[in-house]
């Protein structure tokens, strides 16, 4: 039996959320903030035994900050069982609890909580005629959180993620309309606590490692303890006697030992000679506080660790931060397997984000290693070695998707061929893409290189900053990448950066061709050909899908590089390729030249010389902030993060006019007249158009107006 589908309806950062799972190992990746504490607290709140009771009374601070006024909405949290066994047990369980269909046996089961408006307040939002807001809001207004409950259902048949089905039940509170009814059966049936699958299924979970030593002071929060309670409570009186009469006897010593005695003597003494007879207390021992019973006893052992090469064994607090967290971790885990030798009906084992502290190779072993027979285990992780090593179909990613976060399954309606090739894809660096909020995919070492410090030098702030991933795919096989992108996967723009690789000069053979001009054109013919195949491809499979565009450099990246305007950057480095003074001459000419064959055919030969890394990284090097970036580079931008804010803009324009400022290219009056507009802009005064308009009529000469007039 393993959790195979759980639904977040209005609770904290998720307005509507669908996670699939699958037996064995999941993994959910995403950013900082995107709700991975909140989705593992969802499925505490149905499974967890040991959550308080106070837990399961939500308030306003548990309801999605989207909805405006949480008044009348409700929160739904929804899991569904798979597989379930036909133990007779098992089935007595979900059958009249949590099946969702009215006979044995079963193999899916729901179980749901429901934060909703008491039956009354439901009962009066019913009687209204549909469409009377002011009677809805006569209603909803002076709801507070004490107006709620809290149930648990099970043989439910609603798909809550459909907001139709939502509105249907709990209302549309836009206009006004509610069932004339309040009971629904598709809800299932109200189950009480002493029923709960919590009581049945051995369920462990392991926070994020944060504080781990303080943990181990905390008597409640230590896993040790924890674990040794377990085991004192096994522990044969009668065979565990011998020890408690040593203690005893270890007390009495301690008791009898001269010092204290004598101690005790004088402190009764300076009793009597402060307050007199009459007052001193009658009688005053000194007594050793050995616990005698195995509980106690076992309470007090405590963990000495030695850390790895070392022969000294310390405390806990002792230890660096990654041996902390790697025997808190490993506490815990033993924990669990003392709770999943108790055959409880099914195992589960959520862990949260275990990366802290420890080492990329240890995360990447555990992440393997860790398997428990019949157990689902959920991590939840931003760490990109774990993600490395995850499986594409039991990865859930989460995202922030205009404005609120969602759920995306990648591999959701891929075939076996094409989840494998997305699993070759993702190493450690690609699997960034998981992590990005938009990305661009290119081919070759010299985009990867350059395109970020295009970026950075042009707009101030890099690709990090904005939120895109820079992927290098190393080859021209997008589609293996960029299936991920789509309306049933990860809802997420990327766009793909490659080469139409057309030919620079008239490819037609003439008798007058030297052997390398025309082995030159052959080669010119084939990519070409090449380059056309490949945009016919790549329009064919991104046609139709929104997240996903192709955008095409005429020729190559070196060659449109040096066509958009930065013949000052290219012969920068010829001295750095060449040698001999006669070549960096004709070099120079020729990158300057306007015959598009002479300097097409030379900026292609200096990166074959030096290597088309090599020579991005050079080039780089000479890269300002006057760089003219082509123009299907700033397409890809625009539809990779269609929407930029009005704080970055203003930090993007700010850093160009302090450029224009050190070079003094507009007048001191166009420039302070135009910074008064931009700190209006920053105020809310004036719109991106309006200093759009007015930075291009001041700064007209400014690079940056190639991104602005895309926008």
């Amino acid at each position: 039996m393993h959790i195979s589908k759980l639904s977040l309806i209005n609770y904290r950062n998720f307005a509507n959320a669908r996670f699939e799972f699958g037996p064995g190992v999941n993994t959910v990746i995403g950013e900082n903030g995107t709700g991975k504490t909140n989705l593992f607290r969802a499925i505490r709140l149905l499974l967890d035994e040991n959550m308080l009771a106070a837990a399961y009374r939500l308030n306003e601070g548990d309801f999605h900050r989207g909805l405006g006024d949480w008044k009348g909405h409700w929160i739904i949290i929804s899991v569904e069982f798979s597989e379930i066994t036909m133990d007779e047990s098992v089935q007595a369980l979900f059958v009249h609890g949590t099946g969702n269909v009215h006979h044995a046996p079963v193999d899916k089961a729901t179980f749901n909580l429901l934060f909703r408006p008491r039956k009354d307040i439901r009962v009066l939002l019913s009687a209204i005629t549909k469409g009377d807001m002011s009677a809805m809001r006569a209603i909803l207004d002076p709801l507070t959180i004490d107006d709620y409950e809290t149930i648990f259902t099970g043989r439910s048949l609603a798909d809550f993620n459909d907001p139709a089905v939502y509105t249907s039940i709990v209302g549309d509170f836009s206009k006004a309309i509610f069932a004339d009814h309040v009971e629904f059966p598709a809800l299932g049936a109200s189950l009480p606590r002493q029923l709960a699958v919590a009581k049945e299924v051995s369920f462990s979970f392991i926070q994020a490692l944060r504080d781990v030593v303080q943990d181990f002071q905390n008597n409640r929060a230590n896993p040790l303890r924890a674990l040794l309670r377990s085991k004192s409570g096994e522990v044969d009186a009668a065979a565990f006697k011998t020890i408690t009469d040593r203690v005893l006897d270890l007390n009495r010593s301690i008791e009898e030992w001269p010092d204290v005695e004598a101690i005790r003597g004088d402190i009764k003494q300076t009793i009597k000679d402060a307050v007199g007879e009459a007052y001193s207390p009658s009688s005053l021992n000194i007594k050793s506080d050995l616990p005698d019973d195995a509980d106690r006893l076992f309470q007090s052992l405590k963990l000495f660790v030695g850390e790895d090469g070392e022969d000294y064994e310390g405390g806990i607090h002792e230890l660096s931060l990654g041996g902390a967290n790697l025997i808190y971790l490993t506490l815990k885990l033993l924990e669990f397997k003392y709770q999943k030798s108790k055959q409880a009906v099914a195992n589960f084992l959520l862990i949260e984000e275990p990366e802290a502290h420890i080492h990329t190779h240890i995360q990447k072993t555990l992440f393997d290693r860790l398997k428990y027979p019949d157990t689902q285990i959920i991590y939840s992780t931003h760490s990109t070695q774990i993600s490395e090593v995850s499986k594409v179909d039991s990865m859930n990613i989460v995202g922030r998707e205009n404005g609120r976060c969602e759920a995306f399954q990648p591999a959701r309606g891929l075939d076996p061929k094409q989840i494998g090739r997305v699993q070759r894809y993702l190493d450690a660096v690609r699997s960034n893409l998981l992590f990005a909020r938009s990305v661009l995919l290119v081919e070759g070492d010299a985009e990867e290189i350059l395109v970020p410090v295009l970026v950075k030098k042009l707009l101030g702030v890099g690709l990090d900053e904005l939120g895109i991933s820079l992927i290098n795919i190393r080859s021209t096989g997008f589609e293996n990448v960029a299936l991920l992108f789509h309306n049933d996967r990860i809802r997420k723009t990327c766009s793909i950066i490659t080469d139409l690789d057309e030919a620079f000069i008239d490819t037609t053979p003439n008798a007058d061709d030297g052997d390398s001009l025309a082995r030159f054109k052959q080669r010119a013919t084939r990519s070409e050909k090449a380059g056309a195949e490949r945009k016919a491809r790549l329009d064919a499979f991104a046609s139709g899908n929104r997240w996903v565009s192709v955008f095409y450099a005429d020729h190559t990246f070196e060659v449109d590089f040096l066509e958009a305007g930065n013949e000052v950057s290219a012969t920068g480095v010829v001295d750095e390729i060449y040698v001999k003074a006669e070549t960096r001459a004709t070099a120079k000419e020729s990158l300057s030249s306007s015959d598009s064959y002479r300097y097409g055919r030379r900026i292609l030969s200096m990166a074959e010389s030096a290597g088309k890394g090599w020579f991005a990284i050079l080039l780089a090097g000479q890269i300002d902030e006057q760089v003219k970036v082509p123009g299907y580079i700033l397409d890809a931008l625009r539809f990779a993060h269609p929407t930029i804010s009005n704080e970055t803009w203003f930090n993007i324009i700010n850093y160009r006019v302090a450029l224009d400022e050190a070079a003094s290219i507009t007048s001191d009056a166009d420039r302070e007249s135009f910074l008064t507009s931009l700190d209006e802009f920053q105020r809310g005064g004036l719109t991106f158009a309006q200093i759009k308009v007015e930075f291009a009529r001041v700064f007209w000469s400014d690079r940056i107006n190639d991104v602005l007039e895309r926008y």
